[in-house]
Parts: C-alpha cells; structure tokens; sequence
C-alpha cells in the first residue's frame, strides 16, 4: 500500500507546477485579457481559429492537467470549443519537447508523417467541434 502512496505523492509532485501555471495563465485570461482581443483572435467565427491556436500550442509545453483552467478560460470568453480542444491536443501531442524527444527514438520522415498525421487529425477535430459547438455548449 506504501507504494501505491508514493506513486501519488510522485505524480503530484511533477504536476502541480503545471496546474498552477495553467491556473494562473486562466486567471490572467480572465481578468486582463479583454474578450474582444481574444473573440479576434480565437473567436469562432474566425477560420483561422484552430490553425492558431494548433500554432499557439506547438511551443508551449504543459500536461492537461495544466491546460484544463486556459481551457475553462477560452471558453468563457466565448472561443469556439473546436478551437479550446486544437489547442489543448497540438500542447500534449505536438509540443517542441515532446517533438525533440520522438526524434531521438524515431527516424525523420517518420516522425514528418507523425506530425502530419497528428496536426491533421487536431485541424480535423477542430474544425468539427466548432462546426458542431451549438450542440455540446
């Protein structure tokens, strides 16, 4: 039973410092970001919402965990949840340091056809939740 209770307390310890940048980048969002600027840039009627926010999640890097408040943010801010899911997938899927580790294990056009396949399937889903939105929100 021990050690089921240290692989908690491990787990918790590598993600808190994620969650509480997530919640203070939502906190941030919240209170400062006016819901104009980010209706301009991420807003669902925007075409460009999900490949922008795809590219906003390339650099970042986080766990879900960490994405969950942005995520709640965005929402309040009326950004489509096409758009919220994109950016929280390309963050886990297709982030820099995820993307360096695979090619250390993967050969470079394999791991092209993994990115391609990835960002397609995040536009993809996208696109489709937010062509969709009014039935889940």
């Amino acid at each position: 039973m021990a050690f089921a209770r240290d692989q908690v307390v491990e787990i918790v310890h590598r993600v808190w410092p994620y969650v509480f940048i997530g919640v203070g980048i939502g906190a941030a969002i919240h209170n400062w970001v006016p819901a104009n600027i980010i209706t301009a840039l991420l807003g669902q009627d925007n075409w460009w919402s999900v490949p922008v926010a795809t590219l906003i999640g390339i650099p970042t890097y986080a766990d879900i965990f960490g994405t969950l408040p942005i995520a709640e943010a965005l929402i309040s801010k009326d950004v489509g949840l096409g758009t919220v899911l994109a950016l929280m997938m390309a963050v886990t899927a297709l982030s820099l340091p995820s993307i360096i580790m695979l090619k250390r294990v993967v050969k470079t056009p394999l791991l092209v056809l993994f990115l391609t396949i990835v960002a397609g399937g995040i536009l993809g889903i996208g696109f489709l939740f937010n062509a969709i939105t009014h039935l889940f929100i």
